[in-house]
């Protein structure tokens, strides 16, 4: 614990979706809702107009369309959003060689050890600089908490949201956290919570009043001893520069015991899901896939799977998770659920193999010409489709938010597609918004795009 809030915590607004505000004119003001679209997609973000109706991260595709049905779904374009967090990165590398990326869009900073503050009137001018950097550098808000701890620090960047700061002065925490629900605190999810209501503490300091041997019978040694300390505000955790990932993990907590075993398996195939979207946007793939299920004794199992070689192919990691599934007993009920990937690399196993699959199928493709110029001129039975027919290209696929071009019209995005139609809205990050226009999904003049600049790009 530090006497002057020199540890900063950054977390950026919404921040796929702001970004897709950004980059489209049409769309800011109104809801924006950015994850993945299919039958199983969850929300990766939600803009802070669809939040009002009720949306939020890890919330089911389906049940966002029903509460926010006019709202704009995009599918995540992952490159484009890791470009800005490079941007805002650099900015707080300018700050201190102490830099903790938690995420493409959270971090924390240790001012101090970059000399650029030593009291609380040093943090504030840093922090509000930074905020001021980040808007003019990716045209989008953030919004820092500083403060002694991280754990104070990250409280008081969700106080500041958004696009604000809030700085919380050591000595202070025990009575900022005294009257707040247990929830605030790290690590109390709602089955934790509900746990801890159970048992009459519903505010921290019931947790510091209870003392540590009453949370350690509770929650059990590590989660109850690291429970008191937090309740009392002490988190000595320092700041970790960057350093190589080992996983890439997701995990949630059901505010009610799971018990029917086809819904587990849906929520463990979500999750799945959800954590290739993360190893993706790490620029990662993983040989090792994990299950982690806590029951409702609050006994904690993890199960793995070693692959042959890497992957990110969300099919494979859904599948392996699932095997994993058959093997733990849920009866009696599921508090938690989480899948991970370690065994990280930064290629895939059809990567490595891309070269045989092709000559295996140049191969094939051989054979078959030789069966052909074998039966010399046979008739061809009617039944045979026409070469014509067999030459046909398959139809392009246009992705809801993603980039395209058009040689007359210029830069643009897909707002939907289908019936062998795409439709179109023409606009740029730095222009009014644009006219919408359908065409077929061959037409040979509209391309993919690449994404433009937020800022100073045009």
């Amino acid at each position: 614990m530090r006497a002057a809030p020199t540890i900063l915590h950054l977390d950026m607004d919404a921040f796929f979706a702001a970004a897709e505000q950004a980059a489209k004119p049409s769309l800011r003001g109104k809801p924006v809702v950015v994850g993945g679209l299919g039958p199983r997609g969850v929300v990766a973000t939600a803009s802070y107009e669809a939040r009002r109706f009720g949306v939020h991260s890890a919330m089911p595709m389906g049940q966002a369309r029903r509460l926010a049905p006019n709202a704009a779904y995009l599918v995540p374009r992952f490159a484009f959003y890791r470009s800005i967090s490079e941007q805002v990165m650099e900015l707080l590398g300018g700050l201190s060689p102490l830099v903790e990326p938690l995420s493409l869009d959270e971090a924390f900073v240790d001012l101090e050890a970059g000399g650029v503050a030593e009291d609380s009137a040093g943090a504030r001018a840093a922090g509000e600089r930074l905020r001021v950097d980040i808007l003019a550098t990716t045209g989008l808000t953030g919004s820092v908490g500083l403060a002694g701890s991280k754990m104070i620090a990250k409280i008081a960047s969700e106080e500041a949201k958004p696009d604000g700061l809030v700085l919380i002065e050591p000595g202070t925490e025990r009575e900022l956290l005294g009257p707040r629900s247990v929830r605030i605190l790290p690590g109390v999810g709602p089955a934790t919570g509900e746990h801890l209501r159970r048992a009459g503490m519903t505010t921290v300091s019931d947790l510091a009043e209870a003392g540590e041997d009453e949370l350690v019978r509770l929650l059990g040694r590590a989660h109850g001893a690291s429970l008191y300390l937090m309740a009392q505000g002490y988190d000595d955790r320092p700041v970790v520069a960057e350093r190589d990932a080992k996983s890439v993990s997701v995990e949630d907590t059901f505010d009610v015991d799971l018990h029917d075993r086809v819904r587990i398996r849906v929520e463990v195939e979500r999750l799945a899901e959800r954590c290739v979207g993360r190893l993706r946007a790490s620029g990662h793939s993983g040989r090792t896939i994990v299950l982690k299920v806590r029951r409702f004794d609050f006994s904690t199992l993890t199960r793995s799977e070693t692959l042959r070689g890497p992957t990110d192919d969300p099919g494979v990691v859904r599948e392996a998770a699932g095997r994993l599934l058959e093997a733990v007993d849920t009866t009696g009920g599921v508090r938690l659920l989480g899948v991970g990937v370690s065994g990280l690399a930064d290629y895939t196993q059809e990567d490595l193999f891309a070269q045989a699959t092709r000559a295996e199928a140049e191969a094939a493709e051989s054979a078959a010409e030789a069966v052909a110029g074998a039966a010399g001129d046979a008739p061809v039975p009617a039944a045979v489709p026409a070469e014509p027919e067999a030459d046909r290209p398959a139809e392009r696929h246009w992705t809801p938010g993603h980039d395209v071009r058009h040689a007359v019209y210029g830069a643009g995005w897909v707002q939907g597609s289908g019936v062998g139609r795409v439709t179109v809205r023409f606009e740029e990050p730095g222009s009014k918004p644009g006219r919408v226009r359908t065409f077929s999904v061959d037409d040979p003049d509209l391309v993919p795009g690449e994404a433009l600049p937020l800022v100073g790009g045009g």
